[in-house]
């Protein structure tokens, strides 16, 4: 003959004398750490919602419960007739009012706790400062418990479920009159709105203007990649080195392609023609939002002549047959000279234009 063993048995005496509030507090603790840290869990809308219940209310909801870790009950009128100054039990604070401090401190903890790592080797990153904010909440946890345990049972501070459940019920499914009931109908669908809307704003946030980024850099004598001393003198054959680069702001993925041309341009009335090109190289890329990409492009012309066109054209997707700088995405170009025997007349330098 079996008996069926309680599954709260298994676990250790003090996990199961841990109060109701206390463990939803740690699980969501948990959960946070799981939608934020496991690869595609941590792409999906819910780690935008549980991360911003995460910094608004656990925090401050634990810091509350270590500080108040009594309970409240509804003074008799015996009680109100003693002349005594009030007990340790009646010194708590209620639930609403324990819900309001929760939001208020967690406002002011986690920017608190976010400026402390500012001045720490770590910084402000993803990694330390969920690692703090979780720490933070867990430790106030753990002192939450303690000094409930080391009240009297009568005194310790409990969340109601069944009183609430209970008092829900019957406002709900048993009211007084029709004009209660019709309240109660008029206040359920507004809740329900309301979460849908900031579910929606949470979840669903403006993606604001989309965008991409497409630039030429160089290398300083420091090694670094900066906007400023661009090659602008060739000899035919010779190559120079510049770095193309483009950033994907598009709020999704992306394919890119660019084109190198050096061309000989003239201007006739107020427009630009192009006499002759030569294309030099092109660039394939894809990009996730946010990506960035970047290559070192070596120029070499073998085209001569003065106030050439070295014009870059960035297009998303397919390249039509004639790139042009009308049909292009965008474009950046350079006026350079290149020579046959290495003397080229002097120029004033010139960066990219867009």
């Amino acid at each position: 003959m079996t008996r069926d063993v309680d599954p709260k048995l298994l676990l250790p005496r003090s996990i199961r004398r841990l109060p109701a509030d206390l463990v939803a507090i740690g699980i969501f603790v948990i959960l946070t750490i799981a939608v934020v840290f496991i690869p595609g869990l941590n792409k999906t809308p819910l780690r935008a919602a549980v991360g911003l219940a995460f910094v608004l209310f656990p925090p401050g909801y634990a810091f509350i419960a270590a500080l108040f870790p009594e309970g409240t009950t509804p003074r008799t009128e015996q009680d109100e007739s003693l002349e005594t100054q009030p007990s340790r039990f009646e010194s708590g604070i209620d639930g609403l009012e324990r819900v309001a401090l929760s939001f208020g401190t967690s406002i002011a903890i986690v920017p608190l706790i976010g400026l402390i790592l500012n001045f720490t080797p770590w910084g402000i990153r993803l990694i330390p400062i969920v690692v703090s904010i979780s720490g933070f909440t867990l430790l106030m946890t753990a002192i939450a418990a303690v000094r409930r345990w080391k009240l009297p049972e009568n005194e310790r501070f409990s969340v109601p479920y069944m009183q609430w459940g209970s008092a829900a019920r019957s406002e709900l499914f048993e009211p007084d009159t029709r004009a209660d009931a019709a309240l109660n109908v008029i206040l359920a669908i507004s809740v329900i709105l309301a979460a849908a809307s900031v579910s929606y704003a949470v979840l669903v946030p403006n993606q604001g203007e989309s965008f991409s980024e497409f630039y030429l850099l160089t290398e300083n004598d420091d090694g670094e990649l900066v906007a400023d001393d661009y090659p602008a003198n060739f000899t035919r054959g010779e190559s120079k080195p510049v770095t193309v680069g483009i950033e994907n702001h598009e709020f999704e993925r992306t394919n890119y392609t660019a084109v190198a041309l050096l061309q000989n341009v003239t201007s006739q009335n107020n427009s630009t023609v192009v006499r002759n090109e030569q294309e030099l190289q092109r660039f394939q890329t894809s990009l996730e939002h946010n990506q960035t990409w970047q290559t070192e492009h070596n120029i070499t012309a073998t085209m001569t002549g003065t106030q050439l066109r070295l014009i870059y054209l960035l297009y998303k997707g397919d390249v039509p047959q004639n790139p042009t700088a009308d049909n292009a995405y965008r474009e950046l170009h350079l006026w350079v000279n290149v020579t046959a025997n290495g003397t080229a007349p002097a120029q004033t330098h010139r960066g990219p234009s867009l």
